[in-house]
């Protein structure tokens, strides 16, 4: 089991508010992501876990609050620096988000295309590396339409690890699965975790998922409006007194 050390954080999070206008979706956020970790952001559905990403990844200015990558605040960073540390991050969008008229390796190698400039054929043996890492050998020339969707997801993972980056953000990554698609996603991520040393950072609600992958989370309250518990999520469901924090990782036992 791995825990959040201030010395091993990959990213912290610290005085986060985020939202809408006028409107406040989360606010007060403080927390560190470890390197090399597998870190959930856990809520209900419409509690603002996507609204956090977006703070996370670039595509929504907090209201408040600093997003630091190592020593690096992104948002008091000018504009060609916070590309660059874009670049050091990979996305896998809660839809997959491929593009249906390219194959699956064209897919996988479309980061490589936009960003460097490696040779068409490189970048295609790079795109099969990829695909192999997510157990999808020998489906480089299929479509997404001609594959399954738990199989359309583990591409987008593809994808997502296309620059190597040394962090890789999930929205609702097993979303629409079914109980085994699911799971093979998961042990995919636990195997590229150990395998690349990469940490990740996930947005989902889904349990067996939380209780399966990851190393530690932050509960979101709609509520309250901020985290109402962080840690290791198996160790939370066994040892918080709080009754929302129960109900949340509780839902479904018997």
């Amino acid at each position: 089991m791995r825990s959040a050390g201030k010395e091993e954080a990959a990213i912290s999070v610290r005085g986060l508010s985020v939202g809408y206008g006028d409107h406040v979706v989360q606010r007060d956020l403080d927390f560190d992501i470890a390197r090399g970790s597998i870190f959930v952001i856990m809520g209900p559905s419409g509690c603002g876990k996507s609204t956090v990403l977006r703070a996370l990844i670039g595509l929504l200015e907090p209201l408040a609050g600093d997003v630091l990558f190592g020593a690096e605040n992104f948002w008091e960073a000018p504009p060609e620096q916070q590309d660059r540390l874009r670049q050091r991050f990979g996305v896998m969008y809660q839809g997959g988000a491929l593009w249906s008229s390219m194959t699956v390796a064209e897919n996988v190698g479309l980061p490589l295309s936009e960003h460097t400039t490696l040779d068409a054929a490189t970048i295609r043996r790079l795109a099969e590396l990829k695909l192999a890492l997510v157990g999808l050998k020998g489906f480089e020339d299929f479509y997404p339409a001609e594959i399954s969707g738990g199989m359309n997801k583990r591409v987008g993972v593809a994808r997502a690890l296309a620059l190597d980056p040394a962090v890789v953000f999930f929205d609702e990554p097993s979303a629409g699965l079914d109980p085994l698609s699911s799971r093979r996603l998961d042990d995919t991520l636990l195997a590229l975790r150990d395998g690349l040393g990469c940490t990740m950072v996930l947005v989902t609600h889904e349990l067996d998922s939380i209780f399966a992958i990851a190393d530690d989370a932050i509960l979101l309250d709609p509520q309250a409006g901020t985290v109402i518990a962080q840690g290791n999520p198996r160790e939370l469901r066994e040892h918080s007194t709080d009754a929302r924090v129960r109900r949340f990782l509780l839902r479904g036992a018997a």
